[in-house]
């Protein structure tokens, strides 16, 4: 086995996801280099406003940048409010995971 963790975060939420994150990037990557973390993914909630920070601050710690972002899945216009329900009483509404294989996509 190498000196890197086998583990890998695919599914993280930092400063940039209103609500839902607290994690300081500066902070993230000092933490990430002492656990050893080969790679790391950024998947913010629908916004990709920390991803050049993170990609410069994970390049410095010697750390694999995956970028992504959670994106929303609804039916119909993002604008409808009215509350959407399977007739199991599961909401319509899901969140998905995306990340970027390479520069293509």
């Amino acid at each position: 086995m190498s000196g890197h963790s086998e583990f890998v975060h695919l599914h993280l939420h930092t400063e940039y996801s209103l609500l839902d994150g607290a994690c300081r990037l500066d902070r993230l990557m000092e933490r990430a280099r002492e656990l050893k973390f080969p790679a790391m993914a950024l998947t913010d909630h629908g916004v990709l406003y920390g991803a050049i920070e993170f990609y410069q601050s994970a390049m410095k710690a010697g750390i694999k940048p995956i970028i992504g972002c959670e994106v929303y899945v609804a039916p119909g216009s993002r604008l409808e409010k009215n509350p959407q329900t399977h007739a199991s009483g599961r909401d319509k509404y899901h969140h998905l995971v995306l990340l970027a294989k390479d520069e293509t996509g």
